[in-house]
């Protein structure tokens, strides 16, 4: 029987001029991961579950990895995502890396917009980028 062909995770990295206990208190906190990403009521607790308030409404979630002020990862909405930020230390600056893993087969359809794997993956690849290479960005460093 063949592997059924899923999605390629969604990849971001970004180097931000910040050290790395900034970067992570940006992306471990509620109120920072509000600044950037999406209103939510996260703890930073392993099996913590969470709510992203999203455009399709709000999103379970569950804490799933926690290793600061390296990783943090936690499962996102009912469809299998897996989202991880990963820090690592380049001097004084820090390397932030976002991957955004469990996709299904690009036809099968993904709940909330109603829309296939395929569609929904590369909206997010594009929005993930702005976010993290933008948002994100700008929230730290300024």
């Amino acid at each position: 029987m063949l592997m059924e062909n899923k999605l390629e995770d969604i990849i971001q990295t970004v180097l931000i001029n910040a050290p790395i206990q900034k970067v992570w208190e940006t992306v471990s906190t509620s109120e920072g991961i509000a600044n950037w990403f999406m209103p939510n009521d996260f703890q930073l607790e392993l099996g913590h579950e969470f709510h992203i308030q999203s455009p399709f409404g709000p999103s379970p979630c569950k804490v799933t990895e926690v290793n600061p002020p390296n990783k943090l990862s936690f499962i996102w909405d009912t469809d299998g995502w897996i989202v991880s930020f990963i820090l690592k230390e380049i001097g004084d600056k820090t390397e932030f890396t976002l991957i955004h893993g469990g996709w299904k087969q690009s036809t099968d359809i993904i709940t909330k917009p109603n829309e296939d794997s395929a569609v929904i993956r590369e909206r997010m690849a594009y929005g993930w980028e702005g976010i993290v290479q933008g948002r994100l960005r700008k929230v730290v460093e300024n």
